[in-house]
């Protein structure tokens, strides 16, 4: 019933890509249990993530490149199968590690599920579907993953400076990066009627726009490290965006030269392999320099 295609579409070592938040998170957290923080990363990165990615699979059908696929294979009601068995198994071990960490789990599955399915599908209202994902992607699973590694009682804890203000930033970076992610997929977007951010923005304007965002965005986390006075990690944040920066650069100069060659699935993973290693990386040294 779960052919190999199907677990290809899960796309967990995509996991990868979406874990600097994870590790924002750990690195905030007072004295962190280490127990908490592995199973944490365990139903998001194994369980929650995989059970999006499938389901996103399943309703796209998608014939041509897609985040971490450069070649998709055709999809199989086995995948839906799949998916939702991920869910389930990513619920039921979220229940241990208390009813406000289960819950903020099964919110974001939910909504991960109204960004694809055709009956809502989130997907292709373009400014909605960018606040969406950088909200839930950003910001919630920050505060989902500090509820779950802290064990935190309630969502009280949530309110302090400490915690919504990483959160905010992870929402920031997450909505600077979001049109990169659509910005090779426009034809396949446009054959099922989804008019993505990227779309609206075209090309160059995607490289813009997401420019002014990263922009932002380091300026709001040079700030967080001043408020915090761990000046040291503005340094340190800076050399580690470097090379972000350095391909970016690189990739909007060369795209505009021959946008057909170069505004590709393979040039789009590489942004993500960048950034995600520097952020990782960065996150790791703020966890144990923090």
């Amino acid at each position: 019933m779960f052919e190999k295609s199907s677990w290809e579409h899960l796309r967990i070592p995509f996991s990868y890509y979406l874990m600097p938040v994870f590790l924002f998170a750990l690195a905030t957290v007072p004295e962190a249990d280490t127990f908490r923080a592995i199973w944490v990363w365990i139903v998001l990165h194994l369980l929650l993530y995989p059970s999006s990615n499938g389901y996103n699979s399943y309703f796209d059908k998608d014939e041509k490149s897609i985040g971490g696929l450069k070649n998709p294979k055709k999809v199989t009601k086995g995948l839906y199968y799949l998916s939702q068995l991920f869910f389930f198994v990513a619920l039921v071990c979220s229940v241990f590690m208390g009813a406000v960490f289960f819950i903020m789990v099964l919110v974001y599955g939910l909504v991960s599920m109204a960004y694809s399915h055709p009956g809502i599908r989130l997907k292709k209202y373009p400014y909605l579907s960018w606040l969406t994902a950088g909200f839930f992607q950003g910001a919630f699973t920050f505060c989902m993953c500090y509820v779950g590694i802290a064990g935190t009682p309630g969502l009280v804890g949530l309110v302090q400076t400490e915690v919504w203000m990483p959160a905010l930033l992870s929402s920031i970076l997450l909505l600077g990066s979001y049109p990169l992610t659509q910005i090779y997929q426009h034809d396949e977007d446009l054959k099922r009627g989804d008019i993505t951010l990227s779309i609206k923005l075209g090309i160059t304007g995607t490289f813009g726009f997401s420019a002014i965002w990263f922009l932002l965005g380091g300026l709001a986390f040079i700030q967080y490290f001043l408020i915090i006075d761990f000046k040291s990690g503005i340094w340190a944040f800076l050399f580690a965006l470097l090379p972000v920066v350095s391909y970016f650069s690189l990739w909007f100069l060369v795209a505009q030269k021959n946008p057909e060659q170069y505004v590709s699935h393979q040039m789009a993973m590489w942004m993500n392999k960048v950034s995600a290693t520097a952020l990782n990386l960065f996150f790791i040294y703020l966890a144990l320099h923090g």
